[in-house]
């Protein structure tokens, strides 16, 4: 875990990747996506079967009549099963988009390698695996020229980042349609508080505190018939090659607003993090707590802080702060004065869900020839997450271009069921954790 040195060119290509957001590929410009925008019948293939791919699965059959999930693709059969049984048992999918699930037995397939599969069947990917391996499921879409939707974050490394800004320019140059799910961007509150917000509403934007607090999410325990590596991928939470911390699977939803507010990245972060509570062996190797203090350019400071702890204050929410007053996203979404005056109030009882919106202006864009791409700002957004990670492992203030020419790799490009994963536990089954002052972890 010894910080690795970086020479000039890839710091370099590293600043050029920030300011332009892309790496120049070689594809000819003008090369179009492959599906047909009037084509009557939309294949989809889903690749990762857990909650977050299934109810993405019932949006995508939902957003329009002629989609038909004809794919799937899991790590673990049982996952798929169940995956398959609850779209057609949603009660959110309606009977006559039931009959377009038709994914045969010959199309629903296991293992690390089975994305290539699906993929290559479908028009439209939903990408909903455990985030490590985003940037390679998504190369081998860009590749394939297939439209997609994919869940934050991005990547867990920075190698990851990389390869994903590679795919920025790629996806552009083919006129794919990518939809990330930082569903904000698609929630009507958020839209209209930002849009005031630029519109000089509250100011000149100076600081921000964005919060993820809560109790956590679900462990899995270990069963007697697991390897390693099995463990690791049912229990995928606790494990950065796979989630690359809470700050960065949750949290990014968060700092991505800030982000969306100012127009740009943080060019360094500071902060403090730890296991207070959450210190078992169940819980991996990930921090349950972590504050982040993101300096941008213009000296803007974002407060940053998200928690893992039940019993504690939690909130999910973003604050923006002006020099003329305070926009709130917390609860109806609010605009006051400094001194407490209401100047606007969104109310969004009849607001559409966002889960949905995204998967409806997706394939909208998709039938219209038009193109919604939110790689780079997926990418960013992830990350300035990261950065925030290795600031809180790490006790060290960390600037952005050294952080996205980190060459610590987390997630290998190949993974099989024979490997081991890249953390072991030790001899009494905990895992190896950073610990500020002493781990350099990028």
């Amino acid at each position: 875990m010894k910080k690795k040195s970086i020479d000039r060119r890839d710091f370099m290509k590293g600043s050029a990747m920030i300011a332009g957001g892309m790496v120049v590929s070689g594809l000819p410009v003008g090369a179009s996506a492959y599906v047909n925008p009037q084509k009557k019948k939309l294949k989809l293939a889903l690749v990762g079967c857990g909650g977050r791919g299934t109810g993405a699965a019932v949006q995508a059959l939902t957003a329009d009549p002629d989609v038909e999930l004809v794919a799937m693709a899991d790590a673990f059969r049982d996952r798929l099963d169940k995956s398959l049984n609850n779209i057609l048992s949603s009660q959110h999918l309606a009977d006559d988009r039931k009959k377009n699930v038709k994914v045969k037995e010959s199309s629903k397939y296991v293992g690390f390698d089975a994305y290539k599969k699906a993929i290559r069947e479908a028009d439209v990917v939903i990408l909903a695996t455990p985030p490590g391996f985003r940037p390679y499921h998504l190369e081998e879409c860009v590749n394939n020229e297939k439209h997609v939707f994919c869940e934050k974050p991005l990547a867990t490394d920075s190698p990851g980042i990389r390869k994903a800004l590679e795919l920025v320019k790629k996806s552009e140059e083919k006129k794919l349609n990518i939809v990330v799910g930082l569903q904000r961007h698609y929630q009507t509150k958020y839209k209209e508080l930002i849009s005031r917000i630029k519109a000089g509403e509250i100011g000149d934007v100076i600081s921000g505190q964005v919060y993820w607090d809560g109790g956590g999410v679900w462990v899995r325990p270990r069963k007697p018939d697991y390897t390693e590596m099995q463990y690791q991928m049912r229990n995928w939470y606790y494990f950065n090659w796979l989630c690359g911390d809470h700050i960065v699977e949750q949290h990014v939803h968060n700092i991505d607003v800030f982000n969306w507010v100012k127009g740009a990245y943080p060019v360094s972060a500071q902060g403090m993090g730890g296991r207070q509570v959450r210190v078992g062996k169940e819980y991996g190797e990930i921090f349950d707590h972590h504050y982040v203090e993101f300096k941008y350019a213009d000296g803007t400071i974002l407060n940053s802080q998200c928690r893992h702890i039940k019993g504690c204050w939690n909130r999910v929410a973003e604050t923006i702060v002006g020099t003329k007053g305070v926009a709130e996203t917390y609860g109806s979404g609010t605009i006051t004065t400094h001194d407490g005056k209401t100047l606007y109030k969104h109310r969004d009882k009849n607001d559409p869900n966002p889960y949905q919106v995204e998967h409806d202006e997706l394939f909208a864009s998709i039938r219209n020839g038009g193109v919604i791409n939110n790689l780079h700002y997926g990418v960013m957004s992830t990350m300035t997450a990261i950065m925030g990670r290795y600031a809180t492992y790490s006790g060290v203030e960390v600037k952005m271009d050294d952080a996205i020419n980190s060459k610590v790799q987390l997630m290998p490009p190949e993974v099989s069921w024979e490997d081991n994963p890249p953390v072991l536990p030790d001899e009494n089954g905990f895992y190896p954790i950073a610990v500020p002052g002493k781990s350099m972890v990028f």
